[in-house]
């Protein structure tokens, strides 16, 4: 085994890799907290069942694709009915629109543990549900869901490796470019394997982090 190929001569192409992989999760998970939170709170209140429907039928549809087959219908498929976007964008939308669907259950799930006194007492003091939702419901949700939202922040950094199929230049994509001039797929393989798991473990220590200090804002 020969490390120094790779870690000497291709170094900065695997920093920029990485960057490119961060900047596009970051982003994902970014539009994907929005799109869950719209979904999930509308999902969780009393809504017309025609519009709830339409929300379920979103979460069930982009839970139920592969996001590699998303991924290649957004970039490739769209363009056929005249929606054209750079593969930044559709690697963005893919994920977002897949994590979406899957964070909004959690953001749903959290909304609906908080017991029901605590909209009454909100209803007591003159709140309407805006604001119960803002100052009173949504920070305790916050509490309650984030080690499954960082969970999720996890899962779309290992899922953006599926966007080299579209000719993303991510990390993913440089370890294959790498390999097909140094001919070291175990050696390639193994250096991004640890990069992966060297950021999911720095995302993990994060969310212990801001775990322990929220329940300490909480208990306090």
């Amino acid at each position: 085994m020969n490390f120094d190929i790779i870690l000497l001569y291709n170094l900065p192409a695997l920093f920029w890799g990485l960057v490119i992989t961060l900047k596009i999760a970051f982003l994902s998970f970014v539009f994907a907290i929005i799109i869950a939170h719209v979904v999930g709170i509308l999902r969780a209140l009393n809504i017309p069942k025609a519009v709830d429907l339409i929300f379920r039928a979103y979460v069930e549809t982009f839970r139920g694709i592969p996001l590699l087959i998303l991924l290649f219908f957004i970039y490739y498929g769209l363009p056929s009915v005249g929606i054209v976007m750079d593969n930044t964008t559709a690697a963005v939308l893919g994920l977002s629109l897949n994590g979406g669907a899957y964070i909004s259950e959690i953001v749903r799930a959290s909304l609906l543990s908080i017991p029901k006194g605590q909209w009454d007492a909100c209803s007591s003091l003159g709140m309407n549900k805006v604001q119960s939702l803002v100052y009173v419901i949504i920070p305790q949700t916050i509490r309650i869901s984030m080690p499954s939202l960082m969970n999720s922040f996890s899962t779309i950094i290992k899922e953006s490796s599926l966007v080299s199929v579209i000719a993303i230049t991510e990390l993913t994509r440089v370890g294959q470019l790498i390999y097909t001039k140094t001919a070291s797929p175990f050696e390639v393989y193994i250096v991004i394997a640890l990069v992966y798991l060297s950021v999911i473990f720095t995302v993990s220590l994060l969310s212990n982090l801001i775990e322990k200090k929220l329940n300490y804002a909480y208990n306090r």
